[in-house]
C-alpha cells in the first residue's frame, strides 16, 4: 500500500513558512495587506482558498511572485480533487476508444 501524503494547502505554507518566522499574527498581516483577520484566519486553517486578490497581496508582502502562491493553491486543489474522484475518473475511457467503437 502506498502511503499517500495529505494535500498541502497553501495556508499551511503561509502559516510555517512566512508568518511563523516573522511573528506575524492574523491581525498584524491583516493590517499589512489589507486583507481581514477573518479572511486569513480561514486560508491558514484551510477554509478558504487563495484567491487572485490575495495572491498579489501575498506576494507584495513576502516578496514573492502571485503564481508562487496560486501554484501551491491549485496544487492542493487538484490533490484534492484527484483523491475525491478517484473512482469516477477510473471509469472515464480516452476518446479514440469511443471513436474506433463506431468504425
Amino acid at each position: 500500500m502506498k502511503n499517500i501524503l495529505k494535500p498541502v494547502h497553501a495556508g499551511d505554507i503561509l502559516f510555517e513558512e512566512f508568518m511563523q518566522p516573522y511573528k506575524l499574527t492574523e491581525y498584524k498581516l491583516s493590517q499589512i495587506t489589507g486583507i481581514s483577520q477573518t479572511h486569513i484566519g480561514r486560508i491558514i486553517k484551510g477554509k478558504r482558498s487563495v484567491t487572485v486578490d490575495t495572491a498579489l497581496r501575498l506576494a507584495k508582502v513576502f516578496n514573492t511572485s502571485p503564481e508562487f502562491w496560486l501554484n501551491i493553491q491549485n496544487k492542493y486543489d487538484l490533490d484534492t480533487m484527484k483523491i475525491e474522484t478517484k473512482e469516477a475518473i477510473k471509469k472515464i475511457q480516452p476518446i479514440e476508444k469511443y471513436v474506433l467503437a463506431k468504425c
